[in-house]
C-alpha cells in the first residue's frame, strides 16, 4: 500500500488522490454533522440494519482484494521493481477493479448506519470520482502492464458485473 508521491506516479493522479482523500474527509464530516450533531436525517432502524450488512459485506470485499493482490497501491504505478503481474482470481474474476466496488457498499452501508441521508446523497460524488481514476489507471494499465489487455478482454466489467 505505498506508492504515493513517487516519480513514477502520473502527475494527474497526485493531483486527484489529494482531490478524492478531500472529498473523503468531507463526507466523513458532513454524516455526523447531520446526524447526530444538527439531526437533518431521520432514518428508520431498520435501514442502519441494512447499511450494517452492507458495510459488513464491503469490508469482507475488502479483505478479499488484498488477500488476492499482493501489487494494491493507492498510487497509479506499474510496480516494475516488483515483476508485477496481472492477477485475475479471486474478485479479479468477475470485475477488474474489486477494491473500488468495495467502496459502493462502503459508502451506502456507514451513509445508512449512521443514519445520514446527506452522506448516503453526496456518496455518488465520491464514486464519480473514483469511476474516473479507474479509467484512467486503465489507461496506464493497458499501456504499461503486459497482459492487461487480454485481462480486460476477458473481464468486461470494472465495478459492477454485467453494470459496469
Amino acid at each position: 500500500m505505498t506508492g504515493i508521491g513517487k516519480p513514477d506516479q502520473p502527475r494527474w493522479d497526485k493531483v486527484l488522490f489529494v482531490i478524492m482523500e478531500g472529498l473523503f474527509v468531507a463526507w466523513l464530516v458532513l454524516m455526523p454533522l447531520d446526524a447526530v450533531r444538527f439531526h437533518w436525517s431521520r432514518m428508520p432502524g431498520s435501514l442502519r440494519v441494512v447499511g450494517t450488512l452492507l458495510l459488513l459485506g464491503s469490508f469482507w470485499l475488502f479483505f478479499l482484494t488484498f488477500r488476492e493482490n499482493p501489487y494494491l497501491s493507492p498510487a497509479v504505478r506499474v510496480q516494475t521493481e516488483r515483476s508485477q503481474r496481472v492477477i485475475s482470481t479471486g474478485p479479479y474474476r468477475y470485475v477488474r477493479h474489486p477494491m473500488y466496488a468495495a467502496v459502493i457498499p462502503f459508502i451506502a452501508g456507514t451513509s445508512l448506519l449512521l443514519g445520514s441521508w446527506y452522506g448516503l446523497l453526496s456518496g455518488p460524488v465520491l464514486m464519480a470520482v473514483i469511476a474516473f481514476r479507474a479509467v484512467r489507471e486503465e489507461r496506464v494499465l493497458r499501456s504499461d502492464l503486459p497482459g492487461y489487455d487480454a485481462y480486460a478482454a476477458q473481464v468486461h466489467y470494472r465495478f459492477i458485473p454485467h453494470v459496469w
